[in-house]
């Protein structure tokens, strides 16, 4: 079983121990991880701006990148869509305008075989306790395209559920948007913020400590909120938190107690 990480670009320049997690992780349970270092963007920031020409060239690389791999791992539910749902659309776009040049071929080979992290770990390794340590109380944000367009269900859930000393708690409002949503924030600042501070009030409500969630694009907006508002509450990606163990904890940085 070859085995690639796909980092994305907001792990890769903001994130870099997301991807660290994920190689220790996967490397914990039995899986060597190569990197690629052909991977670029994979396209969704000129995708979902509308500049869908602009993404083409992407999708080619994206999957001549990974041409040598069984499974491409990423730690990001919108990245994993993109290449699962919207490839395939641009494709058919491109075809039926008839300069196909090779993108329906590219998408065919890249959708299938890329997995978001916790799609991978339940699906693919079949595991739920991945030996994870991390004692301390945890509300999990489950973003918009892990939830509604890859449909990742409870899987992170269960993985969390399963980390020894972990208490899990219920986040009020947990299927609504967070606010990010890409160029969204961007172009929608004020209601952008609005939604991002609904969700923080939640997450606070819920008297845990850590804000866990699968996606860093979401959680460097929530986090950005928490950091302003001087909260004693730290987001920390799920792939840091399955990663922790004993031997090797991850503490997570709050401006507060850590309960």
């Amino acid at each position: 079983m070859r085995v690639a990480l796909f980092v994305t670009c907001v792990n890769d320049l903001l994130y870099p121990d997301t991807g660290r997690a994920v190689v220790t992780l996967l490397e914990r349970l039995g899986v060597e991880v190569d990197f690629p270092s052909a991977q670029s963007c994979c396209g969704q920031p000129q995708f979902n701006t509308g500049y869908r020409h602009q993404t083409e060239p992407l999708v080619r690389r994206y999957a001549d990148a990974f041409a040598p791999y069984d499974y491409v791992v990423t730690p990001s539910g919108s990245c994993a869509a993109m290449v699962r749902d919207n490839y395939p659309k641009i494709a058919r776009k491109a075809a039926a305008e008839g300069r196909d040049d090779g993108l329906s071929q590219a998408a065919a080979a890249a959708a299938p075989k890329t997995y978001e992290l916790t799609e991978f770990l339940v699906d693919v390794l079949k595991v739920t306790d991945v030996g994870a340590y991390f004692p301390h109380t945890v509300t999990y944000h489950p973003s918009c395209h892990g939830l509604r367009m890859l449909g990742l269900g409870d899987r992170p859930r269960r993985l969390l559920e399963a980390v020894r000393g972990l208490e899990l708690r219920e986040l009020e409002g947990a299927e609504e948007c967070c606010g990010f949503g890409g160029t969204f924030a961007v172009k929608n600042p004020d209601v952008s913020v609005a939604m991002g501070e609904d969700k923080v009030r939640h997450a606070l409500d819920s008297g845990a400590s850590v804000l866990c969630g699968a996606d860093n694009s979401c959680l460097m907006h929530l986090g950005g909120i928490l950091r302003r508002d001087d909260a004693p509450m730290r987001a920390v990606h799920l792939a840091e938190i399955l990663a922790s163990t004993q031997e090797q904890p991850f503490t997570p940085a709050v401006s507060g107690a850590v309960r």
